[in-house]
């Protein structure tokens, strides 16, 4: 019997909450001058006084608590501490997330900029003021920005008219959307929220690059299985990770001459370009840290091996090398000392001048000559084909 009674209780709360989507979307999608989210409260609280919905089990709002709120500073206790600040990091994370993601949503949909270190100092100083009046953790959420949008608003002004709205409700007329059913709330949470969804974006992922759709879909699901600070978090990791596997393997290339093209260019892009016999090119497309530094090793040795004449330099270019760690650098030495003793030099071409700063304060200057250092490859080439008497 209790399972029918709330079976019924739900179909109530189910229906009176689609009655207002129906409402809203209809409205917005044949009639977008009248607000349909005004319409849909006003209706969705008539329905309830009128049919006594809060008595069928429908939730409303109910009385809201009359008066401003005070100042307050809240003691907490020790033993509090850890628990409070674990919230606070989630709740920072769910912010800041929130934050960025929808203020520069938004801004490019209107075709404006956005300071998200000046968006970030006004959710803190907005937080800093909820926290003494006992307020909700604010935060940028896409949903209000999207009802906000879908109402008309245009600038920062709808923040405090509705601030001030609320103040005067909650000072004079605390009863007046005791009435309203909390599922309306929802329908116009989903409404706006629809209207964030852009499936062009899934299509676009799914064209250009597997990995972004998949990650897209997964960050979708787990904010729908698991939760808002689950699937963000989820999201954040599988990013890291994602990026991380990216620069663990990176993409390399052996470069070689293409006749009328100027530089030098991936031979697998190009089969008809030919390299200089004695002189290997290799291309590396990542930092060199501790998670790549033995895969760079192996694939110079590789490349040594498989090469149709032996080389007698081995040229990085690296101008896509943004860095190079201790552990980096140590193989870098290693390496230096092994192609030495097989009368093989390592040489490199375009190193960005912090990371040579990093290489000579990491002392690997003693191991690798400081001639073997050069500011392009043509630079490079050019001494070599002096060095070795060889023309291309």
């Amino acid at each position: 019997m209790r399972s029918w009674i709330t079976w019924i209780k739900q179909i109530w709360a189910l229906g009176i909450g689609l009655l207002c989507l129906v409402i809203i979307l209809s409205l917005r999608r044949w009639k977008p001058r009248v607000p349909g989210i005004l319409v849909a409260v006003v209706v969705a609280i008539a329905l309830s006084a009128l049919l006594d919905l809060a008595s069928k089990g429908v939730a409303v709002i109910g009385v809201l608590p009359q008066g401003f709120p005070l100042p307050s500073f809240p003691s907490v206790a020790l033993s509090d501490l850890p628990l409070l600040v674990a919230a606070a990091l989630g709740i920072s994370l769910v912010a800041i997330g929130d934050t960025i993601s929808t203020s520069t949503g938004f801004a490019a949909r209107r075709g404006y900029d956005v300071n998200s270190d000046q968006e970030l100092v006004g959710i803190g100083a907005a937080n800093l003021f909820a926290g003494i009046f006992s307020g909700f953790p604010v935060s940028t959420s896409g949903s209000r920005t999207a009802v906000a949008e879908q109402s008309g608003a245009k600038t920062q002004l709808t923040g405090i008219v509705a601030a001030v709205l609320v103040l005067a409700m909650l000072l004079y007329l605390p009863g007046l959307v005791q009435h309203m059913p909390q599922p309306v709330l929802a329908a116009v949470v989903i409404a706006a929220s629809v209207s964030l969804f852009e499936f062009s974006a899934l299509r676009r992922f799914w064209q250009t690059r597997k990995s972004e759709f998949a990650l897209a879909i997964v960050s979708i699901l787990g904010v729908a299985l698991v939760g808002v600070l689950e699937g963000i978090v989820i999201a954040v990791v599988l990013s890291i990770l994602q990026f991380f596997e990216r620069a663990w393997r990176p993409y390399h290339a052996v470069l070689g001459k293409v006749e009328g093209v100027p530089g030098y260019h991936d031979i697998k892009h190009y089969p008809e370009a030919h390299q200089i016999p004695g002189l290997l090119i290799v291309r590396w497309d990542a930092p060199l840290f501790f998670a790549n530094a033995n895969l760079f090793r192996d694939l110079v040795r590789t490349l040594i091996a498989g090469a149709e004449t032996k080389p007698s330099w081995v040229l990085i270019t690296a101008e896509p090398v943004t860095d190079v760690d201790t552990t980096a650098a140590d193989m870098l030495a290693d390496l230096d000392l092994e192609l030495n003793a097989a009368d093989i030099h390592l040489v490199f071409a375009e190193l960005k001048d912090p990371v040579k700063g990093k290489i000579v304060r990491y002392s690997l200057l003693d191991t690798i000559e400081a001639r073997h250092f050069y500011p392009t490859i043509d630079v490079a080439v050019d001494v070599f084909l002096e060095e070795h008497g060889r023309a291309i």
